[in-house]
């Protein structure tokens, strides 16, 4: 299955962009830079129905950790990527996940013409190009802009902007995001970026809240445990608000 990947003779059609920083990418079983290799059963790998777009822009059977040569200059486990992908393979077939997320990054380093939001675009291009069709954005990112007043006073308008150039940029005007809003972060600011995340009213754009879902020791990032929950909880969102109804069993 890998080599006939990698020849691009197979290509997921239904196509998810996962981006933002650290609790995207995952850290999940991450203590002291080494990854425990624990992979729940929730997000075990399917070879036939999820796979993943690599840094080379090739398809890939998709495995834990999603992000690892994506947000290479930190050690990735367990995100929501592949909890999300199994969570909704039942209702939409051949799943192509598209990993961009980068740890501590804010959202300005997601502006337009900057190289996170190009290459974003970039590996979403790349995966219209195989015959792929973007289904959703999902966006964990904030807990670099619980920082300062600054940064909670403009992040509304930036959140914004970003929804409004990547729909631009990929021609896809009513593409869905789903953002999270974040759990954890500067204890002063933190309930500033939620309600800013929470406030954004636009079209197709849904939040899932991870507040309260546990935190590692460093109380910053999401445990393998509450990783699982998330992409359930993102799964939960595009099925109710985005995929296609199930037919109706209805009596003919």
């Amino acid at each position: 299955m890998d080599s006939t990947l990698e020849n691009e003779a197979y290509s997921p059609k239904n196509v998810f962009i996962l981006s933002g920083q650290s609790n995207m990418a995952g850290r999940g079983g991450v203590e002291k830079h080494h990854w425990d290799g624990i992979v729940p059963n929730e997000c075990h790998p399917d070879v036939s129905r999820i796979f993943r777009l690599s840094a080379h822009l090739h398809y890939e059977v998709a495995r834990e950790p999603l992000h690892h040569d994506i947000d290479a200059k930190k050690t990735c486990g367990v995100g929501p990527g592949m909890s999300f992908a199994n969570a909704i393979k039942d209702r939409v077939e051949a799943i192509g996940l598209v990993p961009c997320a980068v740890g501590g990054t804010a959202i300005k380093e997601w502006a337009h013409g900057q190289h996170l939001y190009v290459n974003m675009v970039k590996r979403a291009r790349a995966a219209m190009s195989h015959g792929g069709e973007i289904k959703a954005m999902l966006w964990y990112q904030g807990e670099s802009d619980a920082l300062s007043q600054h940064c909670v006073d403009t992040y509304k308008a930036n959140m914004e902007k970003l929804i409004h150039d990547v729909r631009a940029d990929l021609h896809l005007p009513s593409l869905p995001i789903i953002q999270v809003a974040i759990a954890s972060g500067d204890e002063k600011y933190i309930e500033k970026i939620r309600e800013a995340q929470k406030a954004i009213d636009l079209p197709n754009v849904v939040c899932v809240d991870a507040m309260g879902l546990q935190l590692k020791e460093d109380n910053l990032h999401l445990t393998t445990e509450s990783q699982v929950k998330l992409g359930q909880m993102l799964a939960d969102a595009y099925l109710t608000h985005f995929a296609p109804q199930e037919p109706s069993v209805a009596s003919s």
